[in-house]
């Protein structure tokens, strides 16, 4: 599955390489080595990271399913105990 970015973020991205690259590389970069390193990113880094974060909400939703039976329990038969 292809990662789409919306135009704004890709745009703040590419801004955000470039400055990277200024600031920590001392090298001017342009918008098209910018947008081919964002484009590597994404389809070389971007699975992995997106993979990972499923799993975490998953983890995350099987804790807070686990959580259901102590949060969401009213003990039986208690008219008697009264």
């Amino acid at each position: 599955m292809a990662i789409k970015l919306d135009k704004d973020v890709e745009q703040r991205l590419l801004g955000s390489i470039q400055r990277y690259c200024a600031e920590n590389l001392d090298e001017e970069v342009g918008d098209l080595k910018a947008r081919l390193f964002l484009d590597y990113c994404l389809r070389e880094i971007g699975p992995a990271v997106y993979n990972q974060a499923v799993l975490d909400a998953q983890a995350a939703m099987q804790n807070r399913i686990a959580e259901i039976q102590t949060e969401c329990y009213e003990s039986e038969f208690s008219y008697w105990t009264k």
